[in-house]
């Protein structure tokens, strides 16, 4: 339990931080999931179409710290390479 108004302040303030988080952390698993469909279906024209949406948000999340930055590099690149095969 926190004693001091400053560690009361902060509990609020991790509270929606959190949630924050949660929410970009959600929509980054989300991208991911639906850039892997795509390339089971093998539609061209739709990843084409999708993979810079998806840089986009992965770069988003990692900006906004809720994800490495290196991580989110890595991941593109991953797909990247799936994409070219």
């Amino acid at each position: 339990m926190p004693n001091t108004k400053s560690a009361i302040r902060r509990v609020r303030r991790i509270k929606k931080q959190t949630l924050v988080n949660r929410v970009r952390k959600s929509k980054y698993k989300s991208a991911i999931k639906k850039m892997e469909e795509l390339i089971k279906s093998g539609k061209k024209d739709k990843i084409k179409a999708f993979f810079p949406k998806f840089q986009s948000i992965l770069m988003q999340v990692a900006k906004s710290g809720a994800l490495n930055k290196k991580t989110a590099s890595r991941k593109i690149s991953k797909i990247s390479k799936k994409i070219q095969k």
